[in-house]
């Protein structure tokens, strides 16, 4: 069975991007890939810790995370070589719609003071990243098996290059920008 959002983006945002761009439905918009990382700097040392945010990250996204090693020392970081400095998933096809599905129907609602997010996370070639402060607003996770709260990254890879079209094309996923952007 298709993503609620992979259905969605065939029946209704495709037409209306193509409608409100006119161009080629080849150059419509789609999502590319979405990101979720963690930096893990405040827990290098602590294994438990590092194998806990992994845990966490694998069961939000439905696919294990990988644990990311620093390549080279850094004395002013106190980080060594092959110590573990992040945690990340790469998500595509059905998971990665499922995912933001989760993400923009369950979790963000559930943010408290939530107002939206900002137009300004968009990088110039059709990426838009923006920072959670806690994991505790997916409904997977369990307030007790977690060791530590920390924040996320997510990164929106699309296929434009153009930052108004995949603005438009989170907007019509239902993204919930803040007013006055864009």
């Amino acid at each position: 069975m298709k993503a609620r959002f992979y259905k969605k983006y065939n029946d209704e945002i495709i037409p209306a991007l193509h409608q409100e761009f006119n161009e080629n439905k080849m150059l419509t918009p789609k999502l590319d890939k979405i990101v979720i990382s963690v930096g893990t700097g405040f827990a290098m040392k602590d294994s438990k810790l590092i194998q806990n945010i992994q845990d966490t990250i694998s069961l939000l996204a439905g696919q294990k995370a990988i644990v990311i090693k620093s390549k080279k020392s850094i004395a002013g970081f106190k980080v060594r070589e092959d110590m573990p400095v992040g945690v990340k998933v790469t998500l595509r096809a059905a998971k990665m719609y499922e995912f933001f599905d989760k993400l923009i129907c369950v979790a963000l609602p559930r943010v408290k003071d939530f107002a939206g997010l900002g137009a300004n996370g968009f990088d110039g070639k059709g990426n838009y990243n923006f920072g959670l402060k806690e994991q505790l607003m997916f409904p997977e996770i369990n307030y007790d098996d977690i060791i530590q709260t920390h924040g996320m990254n997510i990164s929106i890879s699309t296929t434009t290059d153009d930052d108004k079209k995949a603005y438009r094309l989170l907007e019509l996923f239902g993204l919930p920008f803040t007013k006055g952007n864009n």
